[in-house]
């Protein structure tokens, strides 16, 4: 695998990649810079998933389903996700939010003792915007959180991140490949849960033994690290382009 720098707009649309996704996540709605006296309009609050491409973050609310919490997550409540592995395919909703990187006039995270970790964001569309991003999934498990997006939003804003180019994927309509699309949302996953999705997926039976072999070639490839011993129960995770910057851990 090389490294790059990429600028956020360079390409067409076929180069655009998640760098990293954050279930969950509580979106404040829009407010607008130019009024001062504005708020965020709390009564839009929802929840869902944010996701970083190359080019763009984009909140994804709509067809959320409930998810069980993280060992050693702090939050009590429950959790509602929306899917997102294909950026070609994200459902229109009414809270959705899409953030070109060349918009952006400044992003800050914020993390201090008792309070969740947020991103805040200003960007201008035409009309100058502000929201802000909280996170649930907190826990003393986590490495990176979500203030830490901050900084390599402004790099990836500047040409300056690193990105690594993985080699080409596996087709669509093999085991690989199909494995490699439910791990597509950067979220780490179990060998029965992989299996579980890609089943619904496809609309076949599989053999774990099957699809761990898949698993265990893609982290041969490059594509899934193995986060777990290999005497332990397998989890895998799909590895971020944004290689020693990678904001899932």
């Amino acid at each position: 695998m090389t490294e790059k720098r990429v600028s956020a707009l360079a390409g067409s649309s076929s180069d655009e990649t998640i760098l990293a996704e954050e279930e969950a996540v509580i979106s404040r709605g829009v407010g607008f810079m130019q009024e001062v006296e504005s708020d965020l309009d709390v009564g839009k609050q929802s929840e869902g998933n944010l996701v970083l491409t190359n080019r763009r973050l984009v909140y994804v609310h709509g067809a959320e389903k409930e998810v069980n919490l993280p060992v050693g997550t702090l939050s009590r409540k429950r959790l509602y996700v929306s899917d997102v592995r294909e950026l070609d395919s994200i459902p229109w909703d009414a809270s959705n939010i899409t953030i070109p990187l060349s918009s952006i006039i400044s992003v800050k995270g914020h993390h201090t003792p008792g309070l969740a970790p947020k991103l805040e964001v200003r960007w201008n569309d035409g009309v100058e915007k502000k929201t802000e991003f909280i996170e649930q999934e907190t826990g003393s498990s986590r490495r990176k959180n979500l203030n830490n997006w901050a900084p390599v939003i402004e790099r990836l804003k500047s040409g300056d991140q690193k990105i690594t180019s993985l080699p080409p994927p596996p087709a669509r309509d093999s085991l690989e490949g199909k494995v490699l699309l439910a791990l597509d949302d950067m979220q780490e996953k179990g060998l029965l849960t992989i299996q579980g999705e890609v089943e619904t997926n496809s609309g076949t039976d599989l053999e774990t033994d099957a699809v761990e072999a898949a698993c265990e070639a893609l982290v041969a490839q490059g594509f899934v690290k193995r986060t777990t011993a290999s005497s332990e129960a397998p989890f895998y995770v799909k590895v971020s382009p944004l290689g020693k910057d990678d904001l899932n851990q």
